[in-house]
């Protein structure tokens, strides 16, 4: 099998390259890192040194692809599936990218700090780190919802940013409920889920997600 990818079943950013691979049918060889073990970590770190998952191998181009944007650009280069996962049309690739850069950026980033917060110690959580990441999450999810149709993030097709929106908005839902404040971005999100490639990811997901750091009481 010509692809390997480098992952981790509980890590939102591995769901977007799972889902692209769903997405299309796409055969690949799942290889599921755990930093914690130290020889799953020492053979992940000889093929990519910076140990950031998710990671794609092509073994046919002789090809690492690391970063997940990256990872769904070139499977919808070099194997493109009944889904277009970037259009042809050059303003709506841009608008597609954007989208993508913004459930990364916007809606990931922020939420994985609210997270990486509640794994700290007592002593070095960071109050207002957390309250400016709840403001800057709460503003890009009211951007989401005043945007959002009622198909997918591009309209009526499945996008890299589809791929993107789903595992930033699953675990958003988890930190700022969606349902009662974000309406329409929780239908959009209850789209996402009974989508049969985030559906898959989500199902093989569920043995983690107990890992997932609950909310201090």
């Amino acid at each position: 099998m010509p692809l390997k990818l480098y992952f981790h079943p509980l890590s939102s950013f591995c769901w977007k390259a799972l889902i692209a691979l769903y997405e299309n049918a796409t055969p690949f060889e799942p290889v599921i890192v755990d930093l914690g073990d130290a020889a799953s970590r020492a053979a992940f770190l000889s093929v990519w040194p910076v140990g950031k998952f998710p990671v794609l191998k092509d073994e046919t181009r002789d090809r690492l692809i690391p970063e997940s944007s990256i990872i769904v650009e070139y499977l919808a280069q070099h194997y493109p599936g009944p889904s277009k996962l970037v259009p042809d049309d050059a303003d709506r690739a841009r608008q597609t990218r954007m989208r993508d850069r913004f459930f990364d950026l916007y809606v990931q980033v922020p939420m994985q700090k609210i997270v990486g917060d509640r794994l700290r110690p007592a002593d070095q959580k960071d109050p207002r780190g957390v309250e400016e990441a709840r403001a800057q999450l709460a503003t890009a999810l009211a951007m989401i919802e005043s945007d959002v149709g009622p198909a997918w993030s591009m309209g009526a097709d499945f996008t890299m940013a589809d791929c993107a929106a789903a595992p930033a908005l699953y675990y958003a839902d988890r930190v700022m409920p969606l349902a009662g404040a974000f309406d329409r971005t929780d239908a959009y999100l209850q789209r996402l889920k009974a989508r049969p490639s985030f559906a898959r990811t989500l199902k093989e997901a569920a043995p983690y997600l107990s890992m997932f750091p609950a909310e201090p009481s």
